[in-house]
């Protein structure tokens, strides 16, 4: 039977993690496909180039990855303890690499002036995009 991801992983336990990603009913990720005599191949390079991206806003490694026709393969190396290091504005700049982020956070970014209970829900939100920043899950969500 199958587990949710956040039960199975564990950054203290195993840092390096082999995950898959598949397209389903026949869909192609890339390459041509003779079904539907459609070239899917200029896709590979976006999925690339989107996987190297994003592994430069989380604090996880990216080690391998291989881009099939119809799924691909990621190797990656969680690394917590780079995150919680991070200034709450480099996680907040790191979030809006990837996200709008919310009006607290972009007011945060342009330095106005924010009352105690906004930044009090800002620490929070923060402290959520941190925990984030590190997910596997997320990691695979966001490309």
């Amino acid at each position: 039977m199958t587990q949710p991801r956040n039960t199975l992983v564990s950054a203290t336990d195993t840092p390096y993690y082999h995950c898959v990603s598949r397209c389903v009913r026949r869909a192609f990720l890339c390459g041509y496909d003779q079904h539907t005599e459609t070239d899917y191949e200029h896709r590979r390079q976006w999925l690339e180039a989107k996987l190297q991206h994003v592994a430069t806003i989380f604090s996880i490694k990216l080690c391998a990855y291989a881009v099939m026709s119809n799924h691909y393969h990621v190797v990656v190396h969680l690394r917590p303890d780079d995150a919680a290091q991070w200034s709450k504005c480099e996680v907040v700049r790191r979030w809006h690499r990837l996200f709008k982020g919310t009006y607290l956070s972009q007011c945060y970014l342009t330095r106005d002036t924010l009352l105690p209970a906004q930044i009090a829900v800002l620490d929070r939100d923060i402290e959520t995009w941190r925990e984030r920043l590190c997910s596997l899950s997320w990691f695979m969500k966001a490309h």
